[in-house]
């Protein structure tokens, strides 16, 4: 019988990857990886942006707002889950959580509102190339990031501060390596009827409303690049999206299979719902770079010229 606990005293214990906690050294080795990945490409393309005065477009503006996104993500689990593995350092205190939590769900609607004004400069640059300077201003875009950073502050604050109220008298060992809202919650012995409501409202009022707008933008930037007689322009105006496409998978793909998971994979190991979990926080920031890099000549040019000045 676990002491019902106010918040402020709780310590919670993140977890590893359960069942495998013996071979923690040799498992951080790829996450290692992955974030030196994430850190470096997102680090790299933000430098190659803003020292570039080529890249001082639109576009690019967005791809930085991407990049700075998927740094703040990276680092909000990276203390955490290396400690976890190097360390068997498990303990974080009720406050620490929160605002562990509050970051990770920031960043990953930052990213998935940065995502749908991307695909909207799309099809602003498509469909209205001659306007496109005149709609899409610097203030213009600085506007929208301020924009992006209030509406999930603002959305996101309630959900977060609701977990005060809850009073905790279970054990206090999250499934996760970081704090994730649903793991929390599950440790109240109190009626979780409101969180649960205001965490899926936070949901669908972002990622739920940015896809379905990211949906749109594409069938009306099809039905743009339809309509231009040029076979040669239909191709390079569609080539101009490919990268924004490949972020918008990496994205939204880990996010339903983690969906999909939590709710019809409960016969699955423990070990697959937490690599799937930390999966989804780390595909777009380790994606992102490499898609863009790859994709779209401006960038591999930049990032080649800064390597090659380095040496």
């Amino acid at each position: 019988m676990f002491q019902n606990t106010t918040s402020p005293s709780i310590i919670f214990l993140l977890s590893g990857v359960p069942g495998l906690e013996a071979f923690h050294i040799w498992i951080s080795i790829p996450f290692c990886f992955l974030y030196t990945t994430a850190l470096s490409g997102n680090s790299l393309i933000l430098f190659a942006i803003v020292t570039q005065p080529s890249l001082h477009e639109p576009m690019y503006y967005f791809l930085s707002m991407l990049s700075t996104t998927d740094l703040g993500l990276s680092i909000s689990t990276l203390v955490t889950m290396l400690g976890i593995f190097w360390f068997n350092a498990r303990k974080i205190s009720f406050n620490a959580c929160l605002s562990q939590m509050f970051f990770i769900q920031l960043f990953t609607v930052m990213e998935s509102s940065v995502l749908l004004a991307m695909a909207f400069d799309r099809f602003m640059a498509i469909s209205k190339p001659l306007r496109y300077a005149s709609i899409l201003t610097d203030l213009k875009i600085a506007q929208i990031g301020v924009a992006i950073i209030i509406r999930g502050t603002l959305i996101l604050t309630p959900m977060v501060l609701l977990l005060k109220r809850l009073s905790y008298c279970r054990n206090y060992v999250l499934h996760h390596s970081y704090c994730f809202h649903p793991d929390v919650m599950k440790l109240s012995c109190t009626d979780t009827r409101i969180n649960s409501a205001v965490g899926l409202t936070a949901l669908i009022t972002t990622a739920g409303v940015d896809s379905v707008l990211i949906i749109i933008s594409y069938v009306l930037i099809i039905k743009t690049v339809l309509s231009i007689a040029s076979s040669k322009e239909r191709k390079k105006a569609f080539n101009t999206c490919i990268s924004h496409i490949g972020a918008v998978a990496a994205f939204y793909i880990p996010l339903i299979s983690l969906s999909f998971v939590h709710r019809f994979g409960k016969q699955a190991p423990p070990y697959v719902h937490t690599m799937i979990a930390n999966a989804y926080l780390l595909i777009p920031p380790v994606m992102n770079p490499i898609i863009y890099s790859v994709k779209t000549k401006q960038i591999r040019r930049a990032v080649l010229k800064i390597l090659h000045a380095k040496n």
